[in-house]
Order: C-alpha cells, then structure tokens, then sequence
C-alpha cells in the first residue's frame, strides 16, 4: 500500500511537471498579451473658412460615405466676396483693352512726328541747295534748320511716350499680370465659396459631434472627429521577453473584449523601435535615484485580415483586445 502511495505521488509530480512543460512551451511558442487595443485613422474635421454655421447635416455616431455633405456655413459674405473679385477682374482687363488702345494711338503719333520728320528733313535739302546756289538767304536756312530739328525732337517725344505706354499697357488681355493677380484673386474667392460646403474625405462614423447651426467657426478650427472605417489595426504591447520569437508576416488571433466570442484573423505588420516608456512625456530616469528594474513593454502593430460577419459588432477605436502570435514557424524553419 505504502509503495502504491508513493508511485500515485510520483505519477502526479510527472503529470504535473510535464503539464507545466507543455504551457511553457505553448506560451513560448504562442506569446500573447491582453494589452492591446483596437486603432483606426481618426480625422479631425474642420473647416477652411470662417462663418456662421448654417446647416448641420449629420448626427453624433452617423456612418457617412466619401462625398457626404457633413455641414454648411453661411455663404453671404463669401458671394459678396466673389463679386467683388469678378468686379475687379473686369476692370482689370478693361484697363489693360484700354492701354492697348492708348497704346495705338500713342504709335499713330510716332507715325506722324516720323513723317512731319521726313518733309522738315526734305526741305531743309532743298533750302541748302538753293542756299549754295545764293538762291536763298541764310535767314531761310536757318528756318529750315529748326524746323528739321524740331521735328526730330518732337519724333523722339512721340518714342518716348510710346515706350512709356508700352510699359504701362505690359502684355496685352489675360496674360497681363494685373490681369492674372486679379484672377488669381477671383479663383481664391470662388473656392472658398465652394468651402463654405464641407463633405467627408473618407467613409467612417462621425464622433464627438457637438455643433449646432449659428455657431460661428473659424479656418482650422477643430469641430469633431471621423473615425474611418477602411483600415483597422491592433496595437498590442508584448514584454521585451516575448519579442525574440516575432516577426512580420506571423499570424495572430485576437479576441475583442466588447464582443466575447468573437475571434479575428491578424498578421504582425511591425515591431516598435522603442518601448512605450521612451516616448512617453516623462520618460523615466533610470540613471537617477534608486532603480528597479522593470520589464519593458514594445508596441507592436497588428494588421486586421478579417472583419465581424455580424453588422451589430461594429469596430469601434480604443476597445480592448487579446492577441497570441503563431510562432511556431520559426521552428519549422518558415
């Protein structure tokens, strides 16, 4: 009897001993962790101009697609604003037809003073060869001679005002760059008139919604959030001690807390350059002070590869979740 007792107590430390193998070496080969938590892209809306709010066309918790129109703000101010840029614009170009015509009338007159330039040029020939002919008195020559002579000085005006009108006119209809600054400036307007209307840059589920019709909104103002529903991942936080056996591509299974039951599909995407106390906003000062040696924890990103069948189990940002990695690759030498 006595011996009997001893072999069931043998049989039983065996038992346990090799039970206590089996999880280790599971655990080994399966490393998991609870701290883990669901991600998604979160963007923050907010509008590109000012105004008062004038719709809201969405509710807090909404699913919207691309495209949806999420609120409107008032667009008085900013018709008012595209109009006075289309005025601008007009008077723009009929300054710039206007300097062309001036500039043609400008280059008749050089046209003119060129010719009165000829004649006074001409008869001052005539006048000097009658004069050495003793035909005609010095008195006739020398009115020839100023008469050429103003009529050169008067061609050189007639050039120099023609310059200046060029420089005034610059390049003729809408490539003149007083032409183009005030399209530059009606382009601005008609597209902040089209902000007034700000819609979904991506599908997802509307948060934080607390904006109500006649609140008046500022450029970059931060209004509330989208929470997108295109790409889910998990960020789970192994012990340093785990990290030896995992690597891109692994399988991963994972559980949501929300959803108990309920198992997903996921593949290691990375493994973080640094542990979480490292980027923190105290980090800590191990050099310091007395030290306790503590056991570091490293993000590890998870890409989700299936969703819940069931639209009741949405995904939603910040659920806790359970992750165990499939190693067992590494062993048979994948």
């Amino acid at each position: 009897m006595k011996h009997l007792k001893t072999l069931v107590l043998v049989t039983a430390v065996v038992a346990a001993g090799g039970g206590l193998w089996l999880w280790w070496e599971h655990e080994r080969i399966h490393p998991s962790t609870d701290d883990a938590y669901l991600r998604a892209h979160v963007l923050t809306i907010a509008p590109q101009v000012s105004g008062a709010i004038d719709r809201v066309a969405v509710v807090e918790n909404q699913h919207v697609e691309a495209g949806d129109l999420l609120f409107e703000i008032d667009t008085a101010d900013l018709e008012a604003s595209v109009q006075a840029a289309q005025a601008s614009y007009d008077a723009a170009l009929q300054q710039t037809n206007a300097a062309i015509t001036d500039l043609s009338s400008v280059s008749a007159q050089v046209d003119s003073a060129r010719a009165a330039l000829t004649d006074a040029q001409n008869a001052y020939d005539r006048t000097e060869a009658l004069f050495n002919l003793n035909d005609v008195s010095q008195a006739a020559l020398d009115q020839a001679t100023t008469a050429r002579d103003q009529a050169q000085a008067a061609l050189d005006n007639a050039q120099s005002a023609l310059a200046a009108a060029r420089e005034r006119a610059g390049t003729p209809g809408r490539d003149n760059p007083a032409v183009r600054a005030a399209e530059a400036q009606l382009t601005l307007a008609q597209i902040n008139l089209a902000r007034a209307q700000v819609t979904a840059p991506v599908s997802g589920w509307v948060a934080n919604l607390d904006l109500r019709p006649g609140a008046l909104v500022a450029p970059n103002m931060p209004l509330f959030s989208l929470v997108e529903d295109d790409a889910w991942w998990i960020d789970a936080n192994f012990k340093e001690t785990d990290l030896a056996r995992l690597r891109p591509g692994q399988p991963v299974t994972i559980g949501i807390d929300m959803y108990p039951g309920l198992t997903l599909d996921g593949t290691v995407q990375s493994l973080g350059a640094g542990s979480g106390a490292v980027f923190s906003l105290l980090p800590p000062q191990n050099a310091s002070g007395n030290w306790v040696k503590v056991t570091q924890r490293f993000p590890v990103r998870i890409t989700l590869d299936t969703r819940p069948d069931d639209p009741a189990m949405q995904l939603r940002v910040g659920a806790s979740a359970s992750v165990t990695v499939d190693t067992s690759g590494l062993d048979d030498g994948q």
